[in-house]
């Protein structure tokens, strides 16, 4: 083990927590921080004092420039091998060239849209096979495939829009338009105009941040104030939308959207109650987590263990140390796929309704074997659309959808 600090003769291991809680997606960065220190604290209580994880947070207000430079100083000053971070995939391709550089091992714990996997990230964070196809699926089982693509100007967007377009063209459906905006940009009406007009039965979000909340607002009042539409007629879906969003929203527009993730608060789990309850005895009563932070948590906890079962924090061997084990975690059982450095995880679709939560429709039957290319479509799926033909479920959850966004 590399003695990077020894403080009361206890070897410190400096683990870098990178992420933005000021800046255009700030509001949701901040559990994220949370989670990680959370997952370090309950590592090192786990460990036999051999080592202590030490976390060495730095924000980056949002901008990619920043991101670069605190990755350095957190490589290069502050001896930091292991980094846990980066909710945007902006962010994630900006400093992957200084970790592979480096040798330094990303624990990424955001939803990403694939078509990545280096030796120096290991993938915490749901990909595309387990969040967008399980989505696009349910839209053709259920719903009329015909979808107006908004979103914000970068990668996810970029990608995630592409492969909708390809499945949903595939499956029978149809893209009625996309258009995207500068990241940070809050100029959104030209498009709910747009969108009102053609009014499309789905609408599929990628917008970030304060730009996001403020179009499902003016939406909403758009179709509120339309003679011809109700809510429920169009349907915003996503693979981002999370419970902390939801009051920034405000109700009763935050009603009634379907999301695409692998942990909703509301998962009826053992494991979610008790790290529920924990999160809130650390950090407040009226805070807790969503998807992304769980999954930061999930980082810190498993990196705690793989340093201790190679006893070492060289990046190699926590590498491998991390493909050995599965951890039982809030979202269910989490394992590190030894090919890709992804993880097997399990999917899941949510409605949004009162109270600022989630009613789960849908959840895989056990955890899905990461796909980050997508080179396995006809095989070892989550295949929500089978089950529902199978139970008569489709019908069901439309109706839930449904009822959620009538009421609101």
């Amino acid at each position: 083990m590399s003695l990077n600090n020894i403080h009361n003769g206890v070897a410190e291991i400096p683990v870098g927590i990178l992420y933005s809680i000021t800046g255009p997606y700030g509001d949701v960065n901040a559990s994220m921080v949370n989670a990680a220190i959370l997952g370090l604290e309950e590592a090192n209580a786990e460990l036999d004092g051999s080592f202590k994880l030490k976390p060495v947070f730095k924000d980056c207000h949002g901008k990619l420039s920043t991101y670069s430079k605190n990755c350095e100083r957190m490589i290069y000053e502050d001896g930091c091998q292991h980094i846990i971070g980066c909710y945007t995939s902006a962010a994630r391709k900006q400093i992957l060239p200084l970790l592979e550089r480096t040798n330094t091992l990303l624990w990424h714990s955001a939803r990403y849209e694939g078509f990545e996997a280096s030796e120096n990230v290991l993938y915490l964070g749901a990909s595309p096979n387990q969040h967008l196809i399980p989505l696009v699926r349910y839209i053709l089982a259920a719903m009329v495939p015909e979808i107006y693509c908004v979103g914000s100007n970068y990668i996810w967007a970029w990608e995630s829009n592409r492969l909708l377009r390809e499945q949903i063209i595939e499956g029978g459906g149809r893209i009625i338009a996309q258009r995207l905006v500068t990241m940070g940009d809050l100029h959104i009406d030209h498009i709910v105009s747009e969108i009102i007009s053609l009014k499309p039965p789905v609408v599929f979000n990628t917008l970030v941040g304060e730009a996001s909340y403020r179009f499902y607002r003016a939406l909403w009042r758009a179709v509120s104030a339309h003679p011809d539409l109700e809510p429920g007629d169009i349907t915003v879906v996503s693979c981002s939308l999370c419970e902390e969003e939801l009051p920034f929203i405000g109700e009763p527009a935050s009603i009634g959207h379907l999301t695409s993730a692998t942990y909703f608060r509301s998962l009826e789990r053992l494991e979610n109650v008790d790290f529920l309850t924990r999160y809130r005895e650390r950090f407040g009563d009226d805070t807790a987590p969503s998807v992304d932070a769980e999954s930061a948590y999930v980082c810190a906890r498993i990196l705690g263990r793989s340093i201790a079962a190679s006893g070492t924090d060289a990046v190699s061997a926590v590498r491998d140390a991390a493909k050995t084990f599965s951890f039982e975690a809030p979202e269910g059982t989490v394992r590190i796929d030894r090919t890709t450095n992804h993880s097997f995880l399990t999917p899941r679709l949510a409605v949004s309704r009162r109270g600022f939560s989630f009613q789960i429709i849908w959840e895989a039957a056990e955890p899905v074997d990461p796909d980050p290319f997508l080179v396995w479509q006809g095989e070892a799926q989550a295949r929500p659309e089978t089950e529902w033909k199978a139970k008569g479920s489709s019908a069901r959850a439309r109706h839930v959808v449904d009822t959620e966004a009538k009421e609101s």
